[in-house]
């Protein structure tokens, strides 16, 4: 499941629930890492970005 959020840039960008190891809070926003060492800063709050996330029911478990 996709789900679209703002980068830091303004540019809209589309994450994969799937695939996400972490989240951390950053003064930018949140920024949402992936596996071999891929990240991307988004403009939402960490709080938004993990409902967001967590509706998809694709999160990974553990």
């Amino acid at each position: 499941m996709f789900v679209k959020f703002v980068s830091a840039d303004r540019v809209p960008v589309v994450v994969n629930a799937t695939q996400v190891t972490f989240i951390s809070s950053v003064t930018e926003g949140t920024r949402i890492r992936f596996g071999e060492g891929r990240s991307v800063t988004v403009t939402e709050p960490m709080d938004e970005v993990l409902k967001r996330l967590d509706q998809t029911s694709q999160l990974p478990s553990g």
